[in-house]
């Protein structure tokens, strides 16, 4: 699926997230501490939400993340997506690093809490851009960037302008400086945004598919090992684009694990999410239906649950009306039964006939 997004999608959104990796016992000695991992989500158009493990956040593992990607990249601006941006040779980069308004709004919404008139005045600029942009949304991609250029553009003129003039006025260290250097220095990247018709305003949507995983690291708390949180990014990615694409994950999942062991190798991405309307719409029923050792199993009925249980308590000692008072587990073989103990004596002073005991 990684593969498919990569080579077949022009505009990614990615955003990262970090999580606790149990390392294990160390040569026979004892377990460490926890190492912190992180896991990339990339949301590809309307076709896969996809989770990857990495052991390190460093521009390395985003070139190999990314290998191979020609196209819009919509992320935040950390400093290790700038390896993607840097072109061989003086040719233009592959990837176009696109920038993120809802962090520049964030800023300035920072600085608004705390009384900076700085902030108020840039989210009434900003809120302005999102309410010229999202007239647009229902056009074609085509039709959308030409309306753009004449509809959103103006605005987004007057807003760095104003970012650069207030700027060069403004001293000091404070929130409302800080959300007109974010905003300057991202000026470029944001700018990009009115390219191509297809590059939504903000990152939300991989942000919101993230959201996954940092709520539940107050469940799982932390992964078993490197392999483990391999794992869970596969399944966090299968059950993210069932719910992308509507599917109930439960059901899909149980579907295909039936299909998996007889299914080849090079047509697995017709098991993805994107393609299983289709595949599935050309199966047989009773491929769906067939037994297989690695699905779930189903819910046993309740007749079949009560006759289990009959079984199990005819094997341990019980006291019951079905059954003798006192019954003994099944013997091994050459082994005697046991004897049957005889039931406690009284141990209150009544039930023996002996008088109450004097009080002192």
């Amino acid at each position: 699926m990684l593969r498919d997004a990569i080579e077949t999608c022009s505009v990614l959104s990615t955003d990262a997230t970090g999580a606790a990796i149990q390392p294990g016992a160390r040569d026979g000695g004892p377990k460490r501490a926890c190492k912190k991992g992180h896991f990339f989500t990339i949301v590809a158009d309307r076709d896969h939400v996809l989770f990857s493990y990495v052991e390190r956040h460093t521009q390395d593992a985003v070139a190999s993340l990314f290998k191979g990607f020609r196209g819009y990249l919509q992320s935040d601006a950390s400093s290790v997506y700038d390896i993607l941006d840097r072109g061989h040779g003086g040719a233009d980069p592959p990837v176009l690093l696109v920038g993120c308004w809802a962090h520049t709004r964030r800023y300035f919404f920072e600085a608004a809490i705390c009384k900076y008139p700085i902030g108020v005045a840039g989210l009434t600029r900003i809120r302005a851009i999102y309410v010229a942009d999202n007239a647009l949304a229902h056009m074609p991609p085509i039709d959308r960037t030409r309306e753009r250029l004449t509809r959103v553009l103006p605005l987004v003129d007057e807003f760095f302008a104003w970012v650069r003039t207030t700027a060069r006025a403004t001293l000091g260290r404070t929130l409302a400086t800080k959300a007109l250097g974010y905003a300057e220095n991202q000026e470029q990247e944001l700018r990009r945004v009115f390219l191509d018709g297809r590059l939504p305003l903000d990152n939300t949507r991989s942000e919101r598919a993230l959201r996954t995983i940092v709520v539940g690291r107050k469940n799982w708390l932390f992964y078993g090992g490197d392999l483990h949180a391999h794992a869970a990014a596969a399944l966090f990615s299968l059950v993210a684009s069932c719910r992308l694409h509507d599917l109930d994950p439960q059901l899909y999942l149980e579907e295909v694990l039936r299909l998996l062991p007889t299914w080849p190798k090079d047509r697995y991405l017709e098991l993805a999410p994107k393609n299983w309307g289709a595949t599935r719409a050309r199966l047989d029923p009773d491929e769906l239906e067939a037994p297989s050792a690695t699905s779930p199993s189903r819910r046993r009925s309740p007749s079949s649950r009560r006759d289990r249980g009959d079984d199990l308590r005819s094997r341990f000692v019980i006291s019951s009306p079905r059954a003798p008072p006192l019954a003994v587990l099944p013997c091994p073989v050459g082994r005697a039964p046991p004897t049957p103990r005889a039931p406690c004596a009284p141990v209150t002073r009544r039930a023996a006939g002996l008088p109450p005991a004097s009080t002192p």
